[in-house]
Order: structure tokens, then sequence, then C-alpha cells
């Protein structure tokens, strides 16, 4: 398989969501005391993030570490309870399913790990991993689910010699096809891939971000992309939602975000990215952030991002701004931004286009 990354040859249009999350929110308690173990403070990892991914696009989740998006994939799943906040699956929120519902929910909805050496079992056969979500969800038929299963690894590049190995047996990459292989076992709609190539060798990330994209055409496939590498988002997403502890700062097109970004945050990850062009990294625009990233446990008031952020002013102390079409940029660009201003020049190479402009640096 080539190692060259391809990309999207489209970007969706149509208003078709197959999931809505609105406002949701996950606070985990910490606790303390002496005698009586109580909750004295509240780690505020999601607050109040909504989005909504149509059906058959890559949404890519991107941000810092502790940000919060491998929390909200993990939401979705309903691997973790939100504190408030809805998740509308197909029309139907998630928190009001029974559970024969909630089965069949995640018969629908399916995750890819990030580790791929900490996320399949070491005690048990590839078959044996593969078969099991048939096993859980009472659909497993003998041959023709054997027949399946090796169907399942022609998808994803391996073959029916691989049954009786064990995962140590496997390098990362091939590791994480049999993760990919298994997440695809049930026929899902969406699927959650959590930094599914952060762990890999490059050469192997753009193996597996191409499989990805082949599955995606092949077998209709809809993708929420959490993932902190821009460059792996660019190139596999249709449209990108940034988050800032606990937060989404900025949603778009993935063209409108990388070229045009209206968000002081956004546009200081956009300049951490190195351009392999000595000529172009030399004349573009560096945006250093000030400090580090304030604590989701007692976060800053207002805008979360205004102590590191050069446009600040009162009101982004005083006063939360609302996630919402800036001005400046063309319609379903959304950003939370008092001051959002276009910034040209911060992006990381284009292998398209030839020019490059740069944006006045941040006083």
């Amino acid at each position: 398989m080539s190692n060259s990354i391809s990309t999207p040859a489209h970007t969706t249009k149509l208003l078709n969501p197959i999931l809505e999350v609105r406002n949701l929110t996950k606070h985990f308690p910490v606790i303390g005391g002496t005698v009586y173990s109580r909750p004295v403070a509240y780690v505020r990892a999601v607050d109040g993030v909504s989005f909504q991914i149509n059906r058959g696009e890559t949404l890519g989740l991107v941000g810092e570490s502790g940000c919060g998006k491998s929390t909200t994939g993990r939401m979705i799943m309903r691997l973790l309870e939100p504190t408030s906040g809805s998740i509308l699956f197909e029309g139907a929120d998630t928190k009001e399913l029974s559970r024969k519902d909630l089965r069949q929910l995640r018969r629908q909805i399916q995750i890819v790990f990030q580790d791929p050496f900490a996320s399949l079992s070491p005690r048990m056969r590839v078959e044996d991993i593969l078969a099991e979500p048939f096993h859980i969800h009472g659909l497993h038929e003998g041959k023709k689910t054997r027949g399946q299963i090796i169907d399942l690894l022609d998808a994803v590049g391996m073959s029916s010699r691989h049954l009786k190995r064990y995962p140590h047996e496997f390098s990362g990459g091939q590791r994480q096809r049999i993760g990919i292989a298994r997440a695809l076992a049930l026929n899902p709609s969406l699927v959650i891939l959590d930094e599914p190539v952060s762990a890999l060798d490059v050469s192997i990330q753009a193996q597996i971000l191409n499989l990805l994209e082949h599955l995606q055409n092949t077998f209709n496939l809809t993708y929420l992309l959490i993932a902190h590498d821009l460059a792996v988002v660019r190139h596999a997403a249709n449209r990108v939602a940034v988050m800032y502890l606990g937060k989404i700062v900025e949603i778009t097109e993935r063209q409108a975000l990388y070229e045009c970004p209206v968000h002081p945050y956004t546009q200081g990850l956009l300049s951490a990215v190195p351009i392999p062009d000595p000529a172009k990294e030399k004349i573009r625009t560096r945006i250093l952030l000030a400090g580090d990233p304030p604590s989701p446990r007692n976060p800053p008031p207002a805008c979360r991002f205004n102590p590191r952020c050069w446009k600040a002013k009162d009101i982004c102390r005083e006063i939360e701004p609302v996630l919402e079409q800036a001005a400046t940029t063309e319609p379903g660009h959304h950003a939370a931004c008092h001051f959002p201003e276009v910034a040209y020049g911060v992006q990381a190479d284009r292998s398209d286009t030839e020019n490059t402009s740069t944006t006045r640096p941040p006083s």
C-alpha cells in the first residue's frame, strides 16, 4: 500500500446529521476530606460542547492534550456518562434509550483506540478478538462468522494466515489494522477514531490513513477523528472543530480552517506546525502563545483563552464569547471570539499552491 497520504476529494455540503451533540458537559469530582469523602472541586473536562456530524463525512476534533477530545468521544460511545447535555444519534437521544436499545446503539457506534499495543488482549488470538463482538451481541453463527472474520481481515489488508496468531506477533501498524477490523465487525454507521495513528511511525501513519479513507468509501462510514496532529487532520477530515480547555472555539470546513483561521488559539496551533520548505518557513508569521494551558479544575472566567491571548481585552475576561458565525468569513465558519480576525500565513505547508501570505505579528 502506498505511503503517500491521499486527501478526501469531497467536502460535505448537504446537511444530513447522523450525530448531534448539544451542550455536552463532563465534570469529574475531586474527592477530599479526612473523615468523610466528598467532592471538594470539579475538573471541567468538557464544558458545553455542541456540534453535529453529517452522514458520510469525517469531522476532525483537534486540540492540545487534556482539552477534552477523548472524553467527548467516550461520552458519545456511552463509555462515560455525561454530567449534562444530550447526544442524538439518528435523531434519538441516547440518554433515553433502554438497555436493549443501548446495546443496539453500540452496534452502530464503534471506536478505534489510540494504543494498538494496549487495546488488544494479549491472551487472545486474532480470530477470537474479531469473533468477540459477534459473541457479545449474539450474532455468532459458526462457519458463517468465521467467513465474516476472514473478510474483515481481507478488508484491512491482512489474511486468514493471521487468524491463529497473538497480538505480540504483529507490528504496531498490523495491530491497529486488527483494531480497525474489530470496529467494523458489526457494520457500524459511525466510527470514533481516537488518535488512531499517533502511536505509529510516520510511514505507517500514511498507510492507516489511506486504509481508513478506503474503508469509509467502501462501507459508507462516518468518522469522528480525534487527533492532536494537525497534518493528519488536514489530510483526513472534511470539517474540523478546535477544542481548548473543554470548549469548542472554532469549527468550519477543512480548507477554511487551514487557510483563514479566525480564532487566536487556532492561529497559534497552525503557526506551530513546521513547513518543510525553508523559504516559506522563513517568511511566515510565527505566533508564540504565552504561558501554559490553565487547569480545567479552575478555568479562567469568560473566555478561557484570555490569559494567553494577545487580543484579550476587558470584555474577554467578563463575558464568555458565543460559538457563532464569524462576520469576516464564509457561511458555516463559527468561532467563539469577541475579536475574530482572519489570519493568513500561519498555516502548514500546502502542496497545491505556491502563494504564501503573511499577517501582522501579534503585539
